[in-house]
């Protein structure tokens, strides 16, 4: 026998299709061998390096296809939008982070991408889940009246509609929905979905509630088809870009070390002992 008992013979060592006659896990997004690597069903030397974007191969290893034009378009004007909003909760993360342990960029990177959630930059997933009741839903209308009176009724945010900073209306919304309204490929349906619930939140409130940028953002993945689960996913890739930016201008320009000793000041301790902010 050539081999042993403990799966090392190289007969066993087979891709999953093959391995326990099917039963095992596969994988089809990436593959390497002696003289190079696959990338699903392309070579990454031959076919990808040189002759793709970026966002052209994101798009195959998420979505398993190909991206046409139209797709490309969308994807990229979504990673745009979501890389950078200035000095957010992400990105002060980041910069205390990077400036408690300089020696750790990914750290610092990681510690902002902790932030991209259903309050802040990720609230596009919930938005999603919204709006695929709506198109499931015999009665778009009604179900958007639903929606809307119970988020008002339980005093919860509506994910996808207002913004603190952008009123009365997000620009970046409207150019995003704006783009999505121009491409005749797009079935349309997500973005109706989103006015839908935009004039039934509005109907409710008694007054305008702008849709934000990650209620666009989902309206446009979901024209492309991307899974209401994976949404958040292209928050995370676009806004890593805008957090590596964050640390290059940390390098230069240190803000860390200020932020800290500005919240230091300006919370007050309230105990009774001793503190650097009691006056002499």
């Amino acid at each position: 026998m050539t081999g042993s008992s403990n799966g090392t013979n190289p007969a066993n060592r087979t891709n999953g299709t093959d391995r326990g006659k099917g039963t095992g896990p596969v994988t089809r997004l990436c593959a390497h061998h002696l003289t190079g690597m696959s990338y699903r069903d392309a070579d990454l030397v031959e076919d990808l390096i040189g002759k793709t974007t970026f966002t052209e191969v994101l798009f195959m290893q998420i979505t398993g296809r190909k991206a046409r034009p139209v797709d490309l378009r969308i994807v990229d004007a979504v990673l745009v939008t979501l890389m950078e909003h200035g000095l957010t909760p992400s990105a002060i993360a980041t910069r205390l982070i990077y400036m408690s342990a300089p020696e750790n960029l990914q750290g610092a990177v990681a510690a902002g991408l902790m932030a991209v959630g259903s309050s802040f930059v990720g609230t596009m997933e919930n938005c999603s889940r919204l709006l695929d009741r709506i198109k499931d839903a015999a009665d778009p209308r009604a179900e958007a009246l639903d929606i809307a009176r119970a988020h008002r009724a339980e005093k919860r945010a509506m994910p996808g509609f207002g913004h603190h900073l952008h009123k009365p209306d997000d620009p970046r919304a409207i150019k995003l929905l704006d783009l999505a309204e121009a491409e005749p490929e797009l079935t349309g349906t997500s973005v109706r979905a989103l006015r839908t619930l935009a004039a039934a939140v509005d109907e409710v409130a008694g007054r305008h509630i702008t849709i934000n940028a990650t209620g666009a953002v989902a309206a446009l993945l979901g024209e492309l088809g991307i899974p209401t689960a994976l949404m958040r996913g292209f928050a995370v890739i676009s806004r890593a870009a805008g957090l590596v930016a964050h640390v290059a201008e940390e390098q230069e320009s240190p803000s860390g070390r200020f932020i800290w000793e500005t919240i230091d000041d300006a919370i007050p301790y309230v105990g009774k002992g001793k503190s650097h902010q009691t006056k002499e």
